[in-house]
């Protein structure tokens, strides 16, 4: 199987993925925060996504830096820049859902007390996931659009197909859960499913045409490791598979084995 083949195989297993995890919250108006999990894939996705930052995409765009005659560690900044964006984003979020969950907590007891009308989730939180996981979703594919060896697409299509179901779901569940209409929420939920398959096909295009412009590969691929690197450490937080799986031997055993499986394309990469 060719690049190309193997890339637009990926996009659309995306698209059809994600739309496929977000039905049943649209249509059936779910209001539980619960999905079922996928702890073993979600920790293999994990160690392959550190790997990938660590191993593929940060020592290549060190490299292509260097090659532009650029001696600083511009790469590990804008990795390193990136991490903490991300960071400061998923904070941001579960401050909001937190303060929003105390919001309604307090207009339920009002409705009891004095028949006052209950407020919904705000728009915000939800136009806010949107933005956070569209801006994952653009970057991981987008790498996997950019990369030219067929392990390392293979791998990355793996992973990000092993974790793309869960983040669809919890999207949609904002979605409906939000004040927002139901033909707005569902224009929400259509664009970013078609993100990911965006990020593809720009990112072989530009993958394509990247001997023009000499620092876009290593500036998207120092972005992307930064990516990868928060995906496989800290992304969800308390809920991350290195926080809360790192003590149960058998999901951490998932974790070790998609790092070194990483580490083994790396030695022919």
């Amino acid at each position: 199987m060719d690049f190309l083949t193997l890339k637009l195989l990926t996009a659309l297993s995306l698209f059809i993925m994600t739309v496929s995890a977000g039905w049943l919250p649209f249509f059936k108006r779910l209001s539980t925060q619960s999905v079922i999990d996928f702890p073993s894939g979600e920790a293999l996705s994990s160690g392959v996504f550190l790997g990938v930052g660590l191993l593929h995409m940060l020592p290549e765009a060190t490299a292509g830096f260097i090659d532009t005659g650029i001696e600083y560690p511009i790469a590990a900044l804008l990795a390193g820049g990136m991490f903490l964006f991300l960071l400061w984003l998923e904070h941001l979020s579960r401050d909001y859902y937190q303060h929003q969950t105390l919001d309604e907590h307090h207009a339920e007891e009002t409705l009891q007390h004095h028949g006052h009308q209950c407020c919904s989730h705000g728009r915000s939180f939800a136009v806010l996931a949107f933005g956070m996981l569209s801006l994952h979703a653009f970057l991981e594919s987008a790498a996997l659009g950019l990369s030219t060896d067929l392990s390392i697409i293979f791998m990355l299509a793996v992973a990000i197909l092993a974790h793309k179901w869960a983040e669809s779901f919890a999207l949609a569940i904002q979605l409906v859960k939000s004040s927002l209409s139901s033909r707005v929420s569902m224009v929400y939920f259509l664009l970013f499913s078609f993100i990911a398959p965006l990020g593809i096909l720009l990112g072989g295009y530009a993958g394509e045409h990247i001997e023009h412009l000499p620092l876009l590969g290593p500036t998207f691929f120092s972005l992307a490791a930064g990516t990868f690197l928060y995906l496989g450490t800290l992304h969800g937080l308390s809920r991350a598979v290195m926080i809360q799986q790192c003590c149960n031997l058998k999901q951490y055993t998932f974790v070790i084995i998609g790092f070194l499986l990483m580490a083994a394309v790396a030695i022919w990469a």
